[in-house]
């Protein structure tokens, strides 16, 4: 029995050899008619390059599909896959017959013009059949596939985390809340409301992250990772900021952060490889038409060993750099990414892990260092973009957990789950985050995040 996907149009650009009779389903991308032929360009998503259709005005009914048959319709061809006299591609299918699948009409907004990403962003339904976005997703499958293969070559286990919690992770407070009660009619009690009539039998939030949980996992399976959806309820519209977003967020036992840095090198440098190899032809049109530099900087990232340095060296270098920066630079402030780009793109030339950050920065769960000033955390910046990755070894010290978990304003009935992990069999053990889409713009050179994941989520923005 046939594949349905063997006459897939990326297979067939492959071929060696021709073919007498074949049948390929896609989509018009562009139409252009001459004297007694009309050449369709046809797209069936499996690859950026589309397939071209010889059709001749004597086939049957031609007048009839030929006005049904033009830019954005669904069509079935069967033909003749031959050499093609053209020099742009090696094949052309030679029609034979032409169904019409689903029409389309002139109204359809992707003409052959090139569009803005920010009008494709008003038809997000339909920018996946523009080149560029569908090159994007499908970089976003590949790399996908590539972040489980990276991890389970290595004998991590996947874990699936909660999505709806009632932990805060990151201490920042902008969490989606999720209830069943009726906000016109909120039970009260004790002056606020009463979250013991809800579903949960308490409040309950979108998790910012499935670090945790992994936790939990990671001290009875010893490697573990995570890779799902994560939601964040700040009120930002810049370019780098969505109100969901994936992560991919290992946790190793009996690693400390030199273990977590190497994890980390090493999983940049693996997915930029395979996209390499794996997404050429994807890649060349960022290169082509959204960064010029791209592939430069993409080797740059295989050539060399990422420079690695503390917190308060870093501080030093931006003190020493003669730089006029928006954001003053002093210990313990939070380096902004012109400073992360700095040491980047002009002071090594290269991806910088930063490690050894002062305490009140970070996260109540970062493992405090001996100086009693600075934690075991690491931020690893990536020339173009800046913070790609942050992590750190986990304070797993029961006592100290405790005292930070308090010096936060968190309940501890909240974690009493999260310190039995500690009480039970503790060990030393690390991990990191590392954002999906802040990883896309980092590989493609996109500039904004909300063109980088099928259908973003920001302020006042929630179709489909």
């Amino acid at each position: 029995m046939a594949l349905r996907n063997s006459n897939r149009i990326r297979h067939l650009l492959a071929r060696d050899e021709p073919v007498d009779d074949i049948e390929i389903r896609g989509w018009v991308r562009t139409r252009r008619d001459a004297k007694g032929v009309s050449f369709l360009e046809l797209n069936d998503g499996s690859c950026r390059t589309s397939l071209q259709v010889v059709l001749s005005h004597d086939l049957p009914d031609f007048d009839v599909l030929a006005h049904q048959a033009g830019t954005g319709a669904a069509v079935s061809v069967r033909g003749s896959l031959a050499e093609s006299p053209a020099a742009a591609q090696r094949w052309e299918l030679q029609a034979r017959a032409l169904r019409i699948i689903g029409p389309s009409t002139p109204a359809y907004p992707l003409q052959k013009k090139r569009h803005s990403d920010e009008f494709l962003r008003t038809i997000a339904h339909l920018r996946p059949r523009t080149n560029k976005y569908g090159a994007m997703l499908r970089l976003r499958s590949r790399l996908s596939w590539a972040i489980h293969d990276f991890f389970q070559q290595r004998g991590f286990h996947c874990i699936h985390t909660p999505i709806v919690t009632g932990s805060d992770c990151e201490g920042a407070g902008a969490m989606f809340r999720v209830t069943t009660l009726d906000p016109a009619q909120l039970p009260r009690a004790g002056g606020g409301i009463d979250w013991s009539q809800d579903f949960f039998g308490r409040e309950a939030k979108l998790t910012v992250s499935g670090q945790l949980s992994a936790e939990t996992c990671c001290m009875a399976l010893g490697d573990v990772y995570t890779f799902g959806p994560t939601f964040r309820a700040e009120n930002s519209n810049t370019s780098r900021h969505m109100a969901e977003f994936w992560m991919i967020e290992p946790e190793m036992a009996f690693a400390d952060l030199d273990d977590d840095m190497d994890l980390a090198e090493a999983m940049v440098k693996h997915l930029v490889a395979f996209a390499m190899e794996d997404c050429a032809e994807d890649l060349e049109l960022f290169a082509k038409f959204v960064d010029p530099g791209l592939m430069a900087r993409l080797d740059n990232i295989l050539a060399h060993a990422f420079e690695r340095l503390s917190y308060t060296e870093a501080v030093d270098i931006l003190q020493r750099a003669g730089e006029r920066f928006e954001f003053p630079v002093d210990w313990g402030c939070d380096l902004q990414s012109e400073h992360e780009r700095y040491l980047t793109e002009k002071h090594f030339g290269k991806p910088v892990i930063l490690r050894d950050y002062p305490r009140a920065l970070k996260a109540f769960y970062m493992r405090g260092n001996d100086d009693g000033r600075t934690v075991a955390a690491m931020d690893l910046l990536v020339p173009g973009v800046g913070e790609l990755i942050g992590g750190s070894q986990r304070e797993e010290r029961y006592d100290v957990l405790t005292e930070r978990i308090e010096a936060f304003g968190f309940r501890l009935e909240d974690y009493w789950w999260y310190l039995d992990t500690r009480r039970y069999g503790g060990c030393p053990h690390a991990g990191f985050g590392l954002g999906f889409e802040r990883f896309l713009m980092f590989l493609t050179g996109a500039g904004n995040i909300r063109d980088v994941i099928p259908f973003p989520r920001t302020p006042r923005h929630l179709e489909f």
